[in-house]
């Protein structure tokens, strides 16, 4: 189980998508919010990152061994706790668990050998490339606003090919592939 703090969409982001369409009003900033939305939510799926920092909740299995966290790249582990086959969420002392970040932004964690007993590890962490639109690295924050203003100009295309290739030429070197 993983929850991801819904990501905000800053106006600043909608004020620029509007001026790369060269729309001089806001009456469509609705539409447009909601293309930012998907086409941020894409971005950090085809490059395997959250654009923007925000906290992550999740449960993995309460083992011994270092365990990936799912979502990168991690900025801070906030909290560790166990977690019952009953539900039953318990937090850890610092001595009970162990916590990376590597050089690549993964954050690792482990349950400390004879530590307490639990079912599950429940990690409060946050991650994230950047700390809101205005730090979004620039040629990802091109991408999203060439992908939603494709979003715009081709909602009532039943013909469109597609978003445009530039989209994926910028998203492309900061893609991260791995196995799980």
């Amino acid at each position: 189980m993983t929850i991801v703090t819904p990501l905000v969409i800053e106006a600043v982001a909608i004020a620029e998508v509007r001026d790369w369409l060269r729309l001089e009003t806001t009456v469509e900033d609705g539409l447009i919010e909601g293309l930012v939305h998907a086409a941020m939510l894409l971005g950090e799926a085809y490059i395997g990152q959250l654009l923007v920092a925000r906290p992550v909740t999740e449960r993995i299995p309460a083992a011994p061994q270092w365990q990936r966290l799912r979502h990168r790249p991690v900025q801070s582990v906030g909290s560790v706790a166990t977690v019952s086959a009953a539900g039953v969420v318990s937090a850890l002392g610092s001595d009970d668990y162990g916590v990376d970040i590597d050089p690549a932004g993964d954050g690792w964690v482990r349950r400390a050998a004879g530590s307490a007993d639990g079912y599950r590890l429940e990690v409060g962490y946050v991650a994230g490339l950047a700390t809101g639109w205005a730090t979004i690295p620039e040629p990802l924050k091109q991408g999203v606003i060439r992908l939603a203003a494709h979003g715009y100009t081709h909602r009532d295309d039943g013909n469109d090919d597609g978003p445009p290739a530039a989209v994926t030429a910028l998203w492309r070197p900061w893609r991260r592939i791995g196995v799980r």
